[in-house]
């Protein structure tokens, strides 16, 4: 085997690390069986999340989820920046990585690169949710309406710290 061989293999099976590395699901955390696409559809509301760079500074967050004809699902994310007065969108697209009937997809908003979005928790009205990254640092709770219940929040987080995050950190969303 060639030395240039070698490095192509090991240049590949990197970059392969790098795209799939992204889309995987914590340790010791599963996400949610018998998950129905049609009833994830629709407008989710941003309640909290752990601090990402992609969501810094914004406000009133949500996300709307529609079917792609490819299968796959639409993604419209759409924040409030309060200092630059204006809103800010980002539309991607997410795939199933394993079964369909298993909370797990992987989403892109820019080109071949995708990052985990894992459901880890759901109502079983699918009124709200907690999803989470590929590791610890990344978590969001979700609802169906821009304000939860204090009892309902309070399950969440204590549900996510149970699973290891550091929910101290949570920056809990003006909507």
């Amino acid at each position: 085997m060639t030395i240039k061989l070698v490095r192509q293999i090991i240049f590949c099976a990197t970059l392969s690390l790098l795209i799939t590395g992204c889309v995987g699901i914590p340790d010791h955390i599963k996400a949610v069986d018998n998950f129905n696409a049609n009833r994830y559809l629709g407008t989710w509301y941003e309640i909290a999340r752990l601090k990402n760079s992609f969501e810094t500074g914004l406000e009133q967050i949500s996300a709307q989820y529609s079917q792609r004809e490819d299968g796959g699902l639409r993604v419209l994310n759409r924040g409030y920046d309060p200092v630059k007065k204006h809103w800010e969108e980002a539309e991607g697209k997410a795939f199933f990585i394993g079964k369909p009937t298993e909370g797990r997809l992987k989403v892109s908003f820019f080109g071949p690169f995708y990052g985990a979005y894992n459901i880890i928790s759901l109502d079983d009205d699918y009124g709200y949710a907690l999803v989470s990254g590929p590791d610890l640092s990344y978590l969001w709770i979700l609802s169906r309406t821009p304000k939860l219940p204090d009892s309902v929040l309070e399950k969440l987080v204590s549900k996510a710290k149970s699973y290891g995050f550091d929910t101290d950190k949570l920056i809990f969303v003006k909507q």
